[in-house]
């Protein structure tokens, strides 16, 4: 194979990277807004407090193999390679989502909820329409943090055979018995989507600053 193969060989694993960072992202974001507004609200707190400590304090790679080897072998199932690393990635991110707007919740002027229940607004309305959207402006950065932090953790997957970026230059450096090109070219893959996912947040960010100043 030439270096041309090489690299279009191995960026075809793009696909089933982002499909885990963005499964992973989506469920990490719904759960961690659970999470965070249970707290905030003191619903199942010690539950939620040891929950979110048993994530953060195991390895994620512990995670996968627990997710994809026992639980499956425990309840007879079976979960494909991409069901187990986005249920995994989603629950992992969960747990920093959940801090990550508990705190931006926190940082909220208490006027916020006094205001909205002065005006009897629905619960549901009012942290749809006026709490959330205020919080996931203020942390955005934060939450970029983490998306980025989940595509370079899609790397995992290969230890279980996934075809993403990272299996596909091992598979490339094994056959070829060569390992500093195939490194590098899945190395270049994921700093590029790095560089994607940053410029198009500074656009997003960018954009919602000039609706604030118009």
């Amino acid at each position: 194979m030439t270096l041309l193969d090489n690299i279009l060989f191995i960026g075809k694993g793009i696909t089933l990277t982002m499909e885990l960072m963005f499964g992973g992202m989506l469920m990490g974001l719904i759960l961690g807004t659970v999470l965070a507004i249970g707290k905030y609200k003191g619903w199942l707190v010690i539950l939620i407090n040891q929950t979110i400590s048993i994530i953060r304090g195991t390895p994620m790679i512990l995670q996968l193999s627990f997710f994809y080897f026992a639980i499956p072998n425990a309840l007879n199932i079976k979960l494909s390679i991409l069901s187990a690393g986005i249920i995994t990635l989603g629950l992992n991110s969960s747990a920093y989502i959940a801090e990550i707007l508990r705190a931006g919740i926190e940082s909220l002027p208490k006027g916020q909820f006094e205001a909205a229940q002065t005006l009897q607004i629905p619960t549901w309305l009012m942290w749809k329409d006026i709490i959330l959207p205020q919080v996931i402006r203020n942390v955005f950065p934060a939450l970029t943090n983490e998306m980025i932090t989940l595509l370079k953790d899609t790397a995992l997957i290969s230890t279980l055979g996934g075809m993403d970026l990272m299996r596909r230059a091992q598979s490339v450096a094994a056959e070829q018995f060569t390992y500093f090109a195939p490194i590098c070219i899945a190395a270049s893959y994921y700093y590029v989507l790095i560089l994607l996912i940053e410029y198009v947040v500074q656009k997003i960010e960018q954009r919602g600053e000039y609706a604030q100043t118009s």
